[in-house]
């Protein structure tokens, strides 16, 4: 059998099996980009057992060396690797700040959203600039994580599921305290109790389940959550700010009566050009949008504007879009492209650099209005796109 042979039925098969050669997901070393900034900043890279050893019992205070998620603010808090500090490489400056009384040897661990995320090397090499000696990569990053190990999720996270009733809140701490007070709708799983109480959890092990304790310092519900993930759950997040951080910001709990619930407003299905608006601030409604793309009914007062750079939009792109490369553009540079009489809505790869472009206008207050970024995986080749729309924070 000749080589041309064995290599037309190796795709035929993955077609068939419906994979793709090419997606990110299948990815297991870095773009020609991304390599490139690796071997620019001279950066070593570590795999999921050396992070998974390195973060100890899932806190800042247990873990041995600092880990730094170089993805935009809004995807930190979405999800992130335990113990993870963020620090954006379009905001380096001033998030770096939380590196002032860290030695300059102690070993930092940078990733973001995998093998084609150039985020990563970026921050690397900043800090190596800033006299950090002792700095590696977690390339894979967050995409490997989430599917061998649970996330760290912010208080936005936790308070959307309570309150949307989407998924299960656990609290790890000791039963007396459970009584005493805790988040409404949550269940008590003890820690020192979970091999006892492991039949209350759900039989789907998709179901979304939030654990939680007594604060950042607490790791009693990395504990539960790693238990979890040892049982086959896929689906476990840990509220790292817990009872504290609910508390101080001053949401109920079943000991309190909550603060006066601020007047809600209702918030706008669509917005007034016709373009309907994601749960997520700044977003697109990730399955309407790709559905019009889908069937080749994006409307024509909407314009898809490709936020990476040109190389990559050359290689393939969404039909329709066109290429402005945002993070090369200031906020006044990069509104005065749009165009002006549509409804913009970015893409790039896996959602960060359209999240900034996003970012970059609402801080510079100028009309985001029917600006909108589109959160989704999206791998190209040509015109034909393989896209996965990400979940919102509900």
């Amino acid at each position: 059998m000749n080589k041309k042979l064995l290599i037309s039925i190796f795709v035929v098969s993955s077609l068939f099996l419906g994979t793709s050669l090419f997606s990110e997901d299948n990815l297991t070393k870095p773009t020609q980009k991304v390599q490139e900034l690796i071997e620019k900043n001279k950066l070593e890279i570590v795999d999921y057992k050396y992070v998974k050893k390195a973060i100890a019992k899932g806190t800042k205070d247990s873990a041995s060396a600092v880990l730094v998620d170089a993805r935009p603010d809004g995807k930190y808090k979405k999800g992130t690797i335990p113990s993870s500090i963020n620090i954006p490489d379009t905001d380096y400056d001033k998030y770096k700040i939380q590196l002032n009384d860290t030695a300059k040897n102690k070993e930092i661990i940078v990733f973001c959203g995998g093998w084609a995320c150039g985020k990563s090397p970026k921050v690397a090499g900043m800090l190596k600039k800033d006299g950090f000696t002792n700095v590696k990569l977690y390339q894979a990053g967050e995409p490997e994580w989430i599917k061998k190990s649970y996330k760290e999720v912010d208080l936005i996270v936790a308070k959307a599921i309570q309150e949307n009733n989407s998924g299960l809140l656990v609290d790890a701490r000791p039963y007396k305290m459970y009584l005493k007070e805790t988040i409404p709708g949550a269940i008590s799983i003890p820690d020192t109790n979970i091999d006892k109480l492991l039949g209350r959890f759900p039989f789907n092990k998709k179901e979304k389940i939030v654990v939680f304790c007594g604060g950042f310092k607490c790791a009693k519900s990395h504990k539960v959550a790693n238990k979890l993930v040892a049982k086959g759950y896929k689906n476990v997040s840990v509220f790292a700010g817990g009872m504290p951080v609910w508390i101080e910001a001053g949401l109920g709990t079943t000991k309190s009566i909550a603060k006066k619930e601020e007047t809600k407003i209702s918030k706008k299905e669509f917005s007034a050009n016709g373009v309907k608006i994601g749960s997520d601030e700044g977003s697109v409604d990730g399955e309407w949008f790709y559905k019009l793309y889908k069937d080749g009914k994006v409307p024509a007062n909407i314009q898809i504007v490709d936020v990476t750079a040109p190389e990559e939009f050359a290689k393939g792109h969404l039909v329709g879009a066109i290429n402005i490369e945002a993070e090369k553009l200031s906020a006044k540079d990069l509104y005065e492209k749009l165009p002006k009489d549509k409804s913009i809505v970015f893409n790039c790869t896996a959602g960060g650099r359209s999240l900034d472009a996003w970012n970059r206008l609402k801080q510079a207050k100028y009309d985001v209005s029917e600006v909108f970024y589109f959160d989704a995986n999206i791998d190209c080749k040509g015109s034909d796109c393989k896209v996965k729309v990400n979940e919102p924070i509900e």
